[in-house]
């Protein structure tokens, strides 16, 4: 069997539907109101801050993947992102359970350094230093062989169904509720964004490789980075429709900051605009080279279908 945990969100959703058409029928979906993906999958009812919970939810299983997120909410962050790695890390220890962990880039620099799984943290704020605490945490487990584990990290999402990023909230929900599109900092530097259904499909294939384990990988991303000028005119051609855009400077989200928490809970991951962000994929591709990475062009064309 193999057990996600944290499955409301549309990783989880693309994981469950790998892992069922090339792996197993065999998946518990686990969440405090867990909902199928495939008619095969079993359902588990538990909040990973319960550490009995959390180990009832990983019994029986030869995998687990993390894929549990968190509204951007940094209290809530520090509070229970620790709680839930160690619960489940305990719990994959005592069952003998193989760990994915799925990551973010929140405790890496943000500047314009190319990042690969060997870049070293250098978190900016108060989220990014409890990512760097959570991975360190399991890095620390698999330094020392407690637990087989693996660690795929992700930049920013942009994708179909119920994908949750600032592309996503910035540009394609504005698009669809015809609002005008927004940019934060800057609309001329590189950004590298992964495509969701890429990611999930790439960690399935990760945890299902016995030789993958106790590394660190990035997920696969089209390495013809946009600057948001640029993938917004990709954008246009794709609808056939010149869309416009304004782009929100720093000091708005401090002035936002004041009356809107989201605005205030975003300032931190600023800096992350003003400069490329040139995010690595080469050593899984190098490992997986028959691996179809979406490219912009077909990313926005399911994305406009979809709409």
């Amino acid at each position: 069997m193999q057990t996600i945990l944290g499955t409301n969100g549309q990783i989880a959703i693309e994981l469950a539907k790998e892992l069922k058409k090339k792996y197993t029928s065999n998946i518990r979906l686990v969440s405090r109101n867990p909902k199928k993906v495939n008619d095969t999958d079993t359902l588990f009812s538990a909040n990973l801050l319960d550490k009995q919970k959390t180990e009832e939810a990983v019994k029986g299983s030869e995998i687990a993947y993390l894929t549990v997120g968190l509204p951007m909410n940094t209290k809530m962050w520090v509070d229970q992102f620790p709680i839930m790695m160690r619960n489940v890390i305990d719990a994959c220890k005592k069952h003998h359970t193989k760990l994915v962990f799925f990551d973010n880039t929140y405790m890496y620099a943000q500047n314009e350094t190319p990042l690969t799984e060997e870049s070293e943290f250098a978190p900016v704020g108060q989220k990014g230093k409890v990512r760097a605490e959570i991975t360190t945490m399991l890095l620390d487990e698999m330094v020392a062989n407690n637990l087989e584990a693996v660690i795929c990290r992700a930049p920013e999402f942009y994708g179909p169904g119920k994908t949750q990023s600032i592309t996503n909230a910035i540009i394609f929900n504005n698009i669809k509720q015809g609002k005008k599109l927004k940019v934060f900092i800057s609309d001329a530097t590189l950004r590298t964004l992964i495509w969701t259904p890429d990611a999930s499909k790439a960690m399935a294939l990760i945890g299902n490789t016995p030789n993958t384990y106790n590394q660190t990988w990035h997920l696969p991303c089209d390495d013809s980075r946009l600057t948001y000028k640029q993938f917004i005119a990709l954008t246009s051609n794709v609808y056939g429709k010149s869309f416009t855009y304004s782009v929100v400077p720093k000091f708005a989200f401090k002035i936002g900051g004041v009356f809107k928490t989201q605005m205030k809970e975003l300032q931190e991951l600023l800096p992350r605009y003003k400069s490329d962000n040139i995010f690595v994929s080469t050593k899984f591709k190098n490992r997986f080279p028959d691996f179809a990475v979406t490219t912009y062009q077909e990313g926005i064309e399911q994305i406009k279908n979809e709409q």
